[in-house]
């Protein structure tokens, strides 16, 4: 049986992202953004499904982002594309707080 690992990672800390703002973080090599919905973080792909665009530089409103490409909407907590052009889901990650660090869950699906 293979053991799986876990490990939070701080990414950011919570006064470098106001409310309604995103930021792009490289964990591992993987672009991730990371939004802030009134005191609430969210972690997706930073790179939109549709073309190469960088969401953390879209529009968010809500739990929304639109890609600032071709306006394509996703929920950043659970990734599903809500219109066209998005015909596949985006990746998100778990993050969690501690004091004023952001952290995100790197496991074994990460890869």
């Amino acid at each position: 049986m293979t053991k799986q690992i876990e490990e939070w990672v701080t990414v950011a800390v919570t006064i470098d992202l106001s409310a309604g703002s995103a930021c792009t973080v490289s964990v591992h090599g993987r672009d991730i953004a990371i939004y802030n919905v009134d005191g609430q973080y969210y972690a997706t792909d930073d790179v939109c499904t549709h073309a190469y665009a960088r969401l953390s530089l879209g529009f968010l409103e809500g739990h929304e982002i639109e890609c600032p490409l071709h306006f394509g909407r996703f929920d950043i907590r659970t990734g599903k594309g809500l219109c066209a052009p998005i015909e596949s889901e985006l990746r998100t990650y778990k993050l969690r707080t501690e004091g004023d660090k952001i952290q995100l869950l790197v496991d074994g699906t990460f890869a």
